[in-house]
């Protein structure tokens, strides 16, 4: 099998090239990225391309799978430029791969296209993806969905697999994911358990999360097998505050989510992070996820526990630990962090 991969050089993106780099089935691996890295891989062919510029069918012609994770967190403050990313760059993809006659489509949805939903019991996929209408990401994940469905009206043929993971971590994204939604202004000695003695008891605080390795392992699984339509990926347990006190050995104290959302927001305003406060209307908007077609039909079953890809991310930001590929390299923001400031945190890509 020769697949394409787009966005590979990202968390996700080295995960799933791992995952496919190991699988007998697969013969060759195209690596799409905007930034070439430097860094060899088995079965990789590294290609240089930007899903919303460059042509994208003749990348894709041959191709037996097309997995699409290319996607945009920043420029957080420039909506026009990650809707363009993430939304016209996905249909673009699409586009080709059904064009270029590729036989089977991975997309990397999201728990964020899910609609607002429960928190003390589990959604299967039937649950409705329109998104938390004030969380850009979420909108974004929600619009491609609508995209897939157009798609798949028009390419029957084309087998198109939809993979709605909840938060994904792994040690070598702990400078990745700490540039991307903490900013510049966060200590990495701070990022110790010790030093964590309370948790905000916020409604709705619960969340489920998973390392990459074992999402890179369903997109592998997603790739061999005869499957399609959506698949939620989580590892247990579902993270609530409770298992945040065990976690980190501290207490709770109650906070209105108000009073969270707020913070975000002078705080975002002010420019010492990136992230804007629907982030916050996510992670406590969107349901909680049931795994069960996953393993049953992916044949999909995580090795990593919830709390340990947790811990496996803070050790990594507390390291400063990272990758070899652009996305993922530990001084992407200069010396000082320097660069990271200078780009407006947040206003540029």
């Amino acid at each position: 099998m020769r697949v394409v991969v787009t966005g590979a050089s990202g968390n996700v993106g080295t995960s799933v090239l791992e995952a496919l780099g190991a699988e007998p089935q697969v013969s060759e691996i195209v690596g799409i990225a905007r930034r070439v890295p430097e860094v060899e891989m088995p079965k990789v062919e590294w290609v240089g391309a930007d899903v919303l510029e460059d042509a994208l069918e003749p990348l894709f012609a041959g191709a037996d799978a097309v997995v699409h994770l290319a996607w945009a967190i920043q420029p957080s403050r420039d909506e026009s430029m990650t809707e363009r990313i993430n939304v016209e760059g996905s249909q673009r993809v699409f586009e080709a791969t059904a064009a270029a006659g590729v036989p089977a489509l991975t997309h990397a949805s999201s728990v964020g296209a899910y609609s607002p939903g429960p928190k003390g019991r589990q959604v299967d996929e039937s649950w409705p993806v329109d998104g938390i209408q004030t969380s850009f990401y979420s909108r974004h994940k929600a619009a491609c969905e609508d995209l897939l469905d157009d798609l798949e009206g028009r390419a029957p043929e084309l087998r198109i697999v939809r993979l709605r993971p909840g938060l994904i971590f792994k040690a070598e994204a702990g400078s990745e994911i700490r540039r991307l939604f903490a900013g510049p202004f966060l200590p990495g000695f701070l990022v110790q358990k010790r030093l964590v003695p309370l948790i905000p008891r916020v409604p709705r605080l619960r969340f489920q999360a998973v390392h990459s390795r074992d999402v890179g392992e369903a997109y592998r699984q997603a790739v061999v097998r005869d499957v399609s339509g959506a698949f939620n990926i989580a590892a247990d347990p579902e993270i609530g505050v409770e298992e945040l006190c065990e976690f980190f050995g501290a207490r709770s104290f109650p906070l209105p989510a108000g009073a969270l959302r707020g913070a975000a927001q002078l705080s975002w305003k002010l420019r010492l992070q990136p992230s804007p406060p629907g982030w916050i209307d996510l992670a406590l908007g969107v349901p909680m996820m049931e795994t069960t077609r996953a393993r049953e039909e992916l044949g999909w079953e995580p090795k990593v526990s919830s709390l340990e890809a947790l811990g496996d991310l803070l050790d990594g930001m507390r390291r400063a630990e990272g990758g070899p590929t652009p996305p993922l390299q530990p001084t992407a923001g200069g010396p000082a962090r320097a660069r990271e400031v200078a780009t407006g945190i947040g206003q540029r890509q």
